[in-house]
């Protein structure tokens, strides 16, 4: 395994899947490296030939590419196809998404797998909670906008442009502040999206349609995924979900549904979650204090309109102590 932080359940499984890494299918990462080439091939192909597929059929193939793209980021960023992170980092730099450089998420993601302060806002720069000081300081429309975003189509709808604004934000901060690290990461991000806006306005596709019709909708399909994937609890192993999706949103986000199973064992690779969890599945829901939802339509008929409640943290003694 490529991560020190893994959490089994018990020897026996930590065998298993110390076997199944020595492997040749882990081992070769095969499924991992044949993603890699088709979601470059589709996206490229798709945009290279879209007058010849039509505008509508391609912005949707290009939204489940860049949707896809996402997916393989995360995996990048827990050590595959190969050891060599920065050779991971080479498949995940090129702005297809468009807003984030693959290090600042790379970075973020990594203190968010931080087992112990999962969910704490003060730690997990992932979370969708807030210290007590923090929320007293909103306003009551910015509370109204917070709960918005914690209905199921707020986080489709509103969530993307939330994230977006916080990203730019934090690359003003960056270039206010001189932080040489994240300054370069924006930069080499922004020289890329230029190149790739001069080649896609070569072939006669709008950078801006790719913008607003193509990455806001992939972006707002991750948030499907992102939904109440994490709770606040006592027990660090009760804070993440098992979701028990259909097929396409598995092969979409890469299993990460699984995501307690994902948080246990951050080096299992995408192909094998799914094995790891049906053959453990009563003891990953006991595990997790029975964080478990069959699918995302149920958080869809449960949340549509109505907000999950993820305002304030309440951890409250913990989160004092950051403050």
């Amino acid at each position: 395994m490529r991560k020190r932080s893994s959490l089994y359940l018990h020897p026996q499984q930590r065998n298993h899947i110390h076997r199944l890494a020595s492997g040749m299918l882990w081992r070769s990462e095969l499924p991992t490296w044949l993603l890699i080439v088709t979601i470059y091939t589709g996206w490229f192909t798709t945009l290279t030939f879209w007058q010849t597929l039509g505008l509508l059929p391609a912005t949707l193939l290009l939204i489940w590419f860049t949707a896809w793209y996402m997916s393989l980021q995360h995996e990048l960023i827990h050590g595959h196809p190969t050891r060599f992170a920065r050779l991971n980092q080479l498949f995940g730099t090129l702005p297809l998404a468009v807003w984030y450089p693959y290090g600042l998420y790379r970075d973020s993601h990594l203190a968010h797998h931080r087992h112990d302060s999962l969910t704490f806002p003060a730690d997990d720069p992932e979370s969708y909670y807030f210290t007590e000081a923090s929320w007293a300081r909103f306003s009551p429309w910015q509370k109204r906008a917070i709960r918005a975003r914690n209905t199921f189509v707020g986080r489709l709808v509103l969530a993307p442009l939330l994230d977006i604004l916080q990203a730019l934000g934090g690359a003003v901060a960056a270039f206010r502040d001189f932080h040489l690290r994240a300054m370069a990461m924006w930069l080499v991000h922004v020289l890329l999206l230029a190149a790739l806006f001069a080649w896609m306005a070569h072939h006669g596709f709008s950078p801006v349609w790719l913008v607003l019709a193509v990455s806001y909708p992939a972006l707002a399909l991750t948030k499907v995924r992102s939904f109440y994937e994490h709770r606040a609890a006592d027990d660090p192993l009760a804070r993440s979900v098992i979701n028990e999706a259909g097929l396409v949103w598995r092969v979409l986000f890469l299993n990460l549904n699984y995501h307690s199973v994902h948080h246990d064992l951050p080096g299992v690779p995408w192909y094998g979650l799914p094995t790891i969890y049906r053959q453990n599945r009563e003891a990953y829901r006991q595990r997790n204090h029975g964080f478990v939802v069959r699918g995302y339509g149920e958080w869809l008929r449960q949340f549509w309109t109505r907000p999950v409640e993820v305002t304030v943290h309440p951890g409250k003694q913990q989160e004092e102590r950051h403050e």
